[in-house]
């Protein structure tokens, strides 16, 4: 008994020390947030600020040239909506083809969708910004919204690979009660999946609420900035730069990111196990 409390003791302060290592950039800029501009970076401040500046709250929110920071959270909300409606949407009915329905060239066009996965973003960055361009989509959230409806490889792999665990028995029964492919679709198919669509929507907020490239290169005006955008907005070549205003602001932003973690984080293992059911 007194070995396995040895045991018990050294395992809990190992995992405690690993998780205050990991979790010690948050600590740091949840304290910064509370910090004078002045003092953040110096040496001589210690990880708990003195004084404890509460303004940087209010100084934050105010924004950026006369926008608020409730505009630009209100913009990215609106965004990462709509991205992660129709990615749910599209990628849900590309994998169902894929992993359910049979046409000619299926196993090409399934390479051909593996490939586009393995293209870096840089490559094209270029070609699409042109096309957006020519399509007069520039300075609006199109650019940012739209491809969404035309899937995304990830997701499509992560769900053809979980529909494939589903059946086909379930199918073939639908079809005896008289079902066509679309009431297997969204009768059978999507129910059974809610796991890996709560994976997607969780990774889509994630990677839309955090994008910074994106919005750089297709929204010009500051009244349609993302708050990625606006974080960078603090910070100045010219003059000095708000660090106060600019780490408290991201802990807000840092607030939804946790909330949604920690509701679907049980979804999130569970889609990406790719479990589904057992024939």
């Amino acid at each position: 008994m007194r070995a396995k409390s040895v045991k018990w003791w050294i395992y809990h302060i190992l995992v405690g020390g690993f998780a205050v290592l990991m979790l010690y950039p948050v600590i740091w800029l949840l304290m910064s947030s509370f910090k004078p501009s002045n003092t953040i970076f110096t040496t001589a401040q210690s990880l708990i600020p003195h004084p404890w500046v509460w303004t940087n709250f209010l100084d934050g929110w105010k924004g950026i040239g006369g926008n608020s920071f409730g505009l630009f959270i209100k913009n990215t909300a609106v965004l990462v909506i709509l991205t992660m409606i129709g990615q749910i949407i599209s990628c849900s009915v590309i994998a169902f083809g894929f992993a359910r329905l049979e046409f000619k060239g299926k196993a090409f066009w399934f390479a051909v969708m593996l490939v586009t996965l393995m293209l870096p973003n840089e490559v094209v960055m270029v070609p699409q910004y042109i096309l957006f361009s020519k399509f007069g989509w520039l300075n609006s959230i199109k650019p940012l919204v739209v491809p969404g409806y035309f899937g995304q490889p990830f997701f499509i792999f992560l769900l053809v690979q979980f529909i494939r665990t589903i059946p086909r028995e379930l199918d073939e029964a639908a079809t005896i009660d008289g079902c066509n492919t679309f009431s297997i679709f969204s009768r059978i198919i999507v129910p059974l999946i809610k796991p890996a669509l709560a994976t997607i929507a969780i990774f889509s907020f994630y990677w839309s609420w955090d994008n910074l490239l994106g919005p750089v290169l297709y929204l010009n005006s500051p009244t349609k900035y993302t708050v990625s955008m606006a974080l960078n907005m603090f910070l100045s070549n010219e003059s000095v730069s708000n660090w106060g205003a600019m780490f408290a602001m991201s802990v807000v932003t840092l607030i939804p990111v946790l909330v949604v973690f920690f509701i679907f984080q049980r979804s999130v293992v569970e889609g990406i196990s790719t479990s589904g059911l057992k024939g």
